[in-house]
């Protein structure tokens, strides 16, 4: 058994560190899928603008509140400003957006989804925006909006219309954190990047929370997520499938995916998994009690490749983000 938390700098809000992700699901079926999640055991729920279906999620959230099944304080929100929020005139109002659609009144996490300040896009004209700005064909229509300006309305976000808690980032490199560490007034709480036995980046996480920012892992399962978007997520195996993966789960009677989820709780690190299908959520929340030995973390530790999948120029967007 292990701590189920991590307390925030700042707030000393306790953040779940088994999470329900939002990305990639359908909004057909986004309602019902949150529902049956929150019925589970799932208290983080980890969103953003670019994923299209905040509203979707929102109501599933609202009717488990309203039959009682919580309280809203029991939830920890997670969402993220898109890249075309940057510009300071922008964030606050994105923000409003945004809790509009999930029906709640604050985030308990606001991150920014990524270090691109890419031209604003009037949300009456396409939202989610995406990446490409309408009529650009198909090229990134950057903007001068410095992170020292979008951060400072991020903290107001906090300190001045309580819309939201606490603040983060995500895929942020060391260098752009740094950067960002030298004029914050509200240090971020958290960074959410990519991290699987795959991609370890132990230095970064190590550096990370020696600044006391917390880490959550997306991609927990490689490149499963990846396999319809990228070549290197078809190329490359399945860690829910790779032979070492299974060796271990086979030992310990427990799911790949079970492995894969406690490795990273082992490194208190959190997770944000999503499943639409119910006996799958039950299994990737109940890893608490799961204990990996020495030798099962040696051969996850020979899986590190450093190959990262979700890496905008991978999409074809000529950002050389990591590099």
């Amino acid at each position: 058994m292990t701590t189920d938390y991590v307390e925030l700098n700042r707030t000393g809000d306790k953040m779940p560190l088994r999470g329900f992700g939002c990305w990639k699901i359908d909004k057909k079926d986004a309602e019902d899928t949150i529902y049956k999640a929150i019925k589970v055991g799932y208290r983080l729920f980890d969103g953003a603008c670019d994923y299209g279906n905040e509203a979707e999620c929102g109501r599933g959230i609202n009717k488990a509140i309203k039959e009682g099944l919580v309280k809203r304080e029991d939830l920890f929100v997670v969402t993220k400003l898109w890249n075309t929020f940057h510009g300071k005139e922008h964030v606050k109002s994105a923000c409003q957006r945004q809790l509009k659609d999930w029906g709640l009144d604050y985030f308990d996490l606001y991150l920014i989804h990524f270090p691109v300040p890419l031209k604003y896009v009037d949300p009456s004209v396409k939202y989610p925006p995406e990446w490409y700005v309408p009529g650009t064909n198909n090229t990134l229509s950057y903007e001068c909006s410095p992170m020292h300006e979008c951060w400072a309305e991020m903290e107001k976000l906090v300190v001045d219309t309580k819309l939201v808690r606490n603040i983060g980032i995500a895929n942020f490199n060391c260098q752009a954190i740094l950067d960002l560490l030298c004029y914050a007034k509200i240090k971020p709480a958290v960074l959410q990047i990519e991290l699987h036995p795959y991609l370890p980046q132990e230095n970064l996480v190590k550096w990370v929370k020696e600044q006391g920012i917390h880490i959550t892992a997306y991609s927990s399962f490689g490149p499963t997520s990846y396999v319809n978007l990228t070549e290197s997520g078809k190329s490359h195996p399945s860690l829910l499938e790779h032979e070492k993966v299974k060796q271990i789960a086979d030992k310990h009677s427990i799911s790949t995916g079970q492995v894969l989820l406690r490795w990273a709780l082992d490194r208190e690190i959190c997770v944000i998994p999503k499943s639409v299908h119910e006996e799958r959520m039950k299994g990737n929340f109940e890893i608490l009690n799961i204990k990996l030995d020495k030798e099962d973390n040696q051969l996850l530790d020979s899986l590190k490749s450093n190959q990262r999948f979700n890496d905008p120029m991978v999409y074809g967007f000529n950002l050389p983000l990591f590099e």
